[in-house]
This record gives structure tokens, sequence and C-alpha cells, in this order.
């Protein structure tokens, strides 16, 4: 019998993370019950189990919609079924923090994911984004001028995670699903108009096929693909030139001011996100006020996304919690 193409191009983006692990070997795949994670979880026991590797599937209930613990008890029962050797549910309270909806659920999903890694000593954690959610990240990325570090969308892993499927559209994990008769959960927040993101994918990306031709979302991933490269290469300069210049007191300022421009950039954001600001939600704008900061054309302080604010004392850029106002 000839493997579907949809099943086959899932199981290949697998195959090539499990590369390199041991028999014994542990991976958890992060699972919300929709085509695209169903997908990566049946091809992640496929391909495991063939490398005698455990299989953990994991999901997590925020707790955001009416029904939702059931919707993860379904959600537990079809990993079962998928045949992993290990399930786990988890229910949080999503919180802001500062953060919008999206972000705060984003970050509660890694914390326990985190948590079931450390719990099985997982070598990986497989996340089931596709070829058009990175698509949409690139789109949403240069609408809030993020340059270059947007256009390079999401990365293909960091750390302990994997994202097996940047190669993989997102109607080829409902065909893969379909083929092996996995019944499919479609999240409504995906279609509701109120999250940018669920604009971009029913309203930007249709009209930009319709008026560009079919395609758009592969170029973006591949546009991001290739600049990848290049910014991580900045980005280890970077790394290196914030790990000379950080110190107890803050940032010195003349020496700041000495470096080129596209790497004062990132050491910034790095210092700010290390002091405690969101990554996620770090853009441009806040470089550039950062920048203003250093160079003397913005005075006073600059606050950040996280409750914190930069300001200059002393010859150096230093960072302190945002003052609560009374």
């Amino acid at each position: 019998m000839t493997l579907h193409p949809a099943v086959a191009a899932v199981r290949r983006g697998v195959r090539r993370e499990l590369a390199g692990l041991e028999p014994g070997d542990a991976v958890v795949v992060g699972c919300s019950g929709g085509a695209d994670s169903l997908a990566l979880l049946a091809a992640t026991v496929f391909e495991g189990h063939k490398l005698a590797l455990r299989v953990v599937g994991a999901t997590v209930d925020h707790g955001l919609q009416d029904r939702s613990a059931d919707r993860a008890a379904r959600v537990v029962e079809q990993m079962a079924a998928l045949g992993v050797d290990e399930t786990v549910t988890a229910t949080v309270r999503v919180e802001g923090g500062g953060l919008g909806p999206e972000a705060a659920a984003r970050q509660a999903r890694y914390a326990v994911l985190d948590q079931v890694a450390e719990r099985f000593d997982a070598s990986l954690v497989l996340l089931g984004h596709t070829r058009d959610d990175q698509a949409e990240t690139v789109l949403l990325g240069l609408t809030r001028g993020s340059g270059g570090r947007s256009l390079a969308g999401m990365r293909r892993g960091f750390d302990r995670y994997r994202r097996p499927l940047l190669d993989v559209g997102r109607a080829e994990t409902v065909t893969a699903c379909e083929v092996e008769g996995i019944e499919f959960w479609t999240d409504p927040h995906n279609a509701d108009p109120a999250y940018t993101r669920a604009r971009v994918r029913q309203r930007v990306l249709p009209v930009l096929e319709a008026e560009l031709g079919p395609g758009v979302a592969e170029t973006l991933a591949r546009t991001a693909d290739q600049l990848r490269r290049d910014m991580e290469a900045l980005d280890r300069m970077a790394d290196a030139a914030y790990a000379d210049l950080d110190d107890a007191g803050g940032l010195p300022l003349d020496r700041l001011r000495a470096l080129d421009p596209a790497i004062s950039s990132r050491v910034l954001r790095l210092a700010a996100v290390r002091a405690g600001a969101v990554a996620s939600e770090t853009f441009h704008v806040h470089v550039e006020a950062l920048s203003g900061l250093v160079s003397g054309d913005v005075a006073g302080q600059v606050r950040l996304p996280g409750n914190l604010t930069a300001v200059v004392d002393d010859g150096r850029l230093r960072f302190r919690p945002t003052a609560v106002e009374s």
C-alpha cells in the first residue's frame, strides 16, 4: 500500500528530528487536539517506536473556553488511542501579568511542557507549528516593525524544543489526519476575528494568495529560513558584546555607543529581556527608545513590557521594576 504524501511529509519531518536519539529516550509531544498536533503525535508514535523511544503526549487546558476540561479529557483519550507510552494533562490559570491573552497562554503552556520534560527526562519536546504558522508569524512581525527578526520567523529549534512541521502545510496535516482516521478539533479561537493571528489567517493571507498568486505562505516561510542564519550570527555577536559589557552596575553608555548599530540594538534588546522584559512583546519601537536613551536623544525613562523601566544613571543604562502608580 502506497503511503499518502501528506502522511509521508509529516513523518519525514518527525524522522529528521528524532535521528540521533538513543533507545529508551523520552520525547514529549505537545497536543491540543487540533489537526497539526494530532498528525504530529501520530507520526511521532510511528517513527519513535521504530527507534524504541518513549513517547509522551501532553495537553494543556488553559480554561479559556466553555467545557475546556471535557476537551482536554478527549485529547487524553485520543493520545492514548494513538499509542503513546504516557499521557499528561495539566490545567493552568492564564493570568495577564502585563501580557496579552495569547502571550499569557503561550507562556503558561511552555511552563507546563518544561515541567513535563523534566519529569520524564525528555530529550526533545515537539511542537506542531506548520509552514502556515510560520508565514503568519512573519506577517505579524512585519506589521509590528520587528525588522529582520520578524522575517526570520519562528526558530526550528531552541533548547530541547523542535518544530518538525515547518516544511508542512496546515492542509497537509488535516489530510494526514483524515487519511489515518483521526478526528481532530477545530479551535474556534482560530477563526475569531478578535485575535490578530486569526484575522491574518482568515483574511490577510487569502487576499495575498488571490492577488499575488498561490504559494505566498511557502515563500514567506522560505524567506524566514534564508534569514535565520544571518540573524543567528548577529545574535551570537551580540551575546558576546553583552557578556563583555554587563555587570551589576548596568551597561556603560560610552561602550554601547561604540558598537555597530546592528549589534547595539541586539545588545539592548537582550539586556532588556535579561532584566525581565517580555521577549515576545519587546518590539522594535522599544529597542529604538532604548537606543534613544543611550544616545541622549530620549530623556527620562523608557517603560518596557513586563513592568520594567529603563533609565540612564551615572553614565550607565540600568533597568528597574516599574514603579506602581498610586
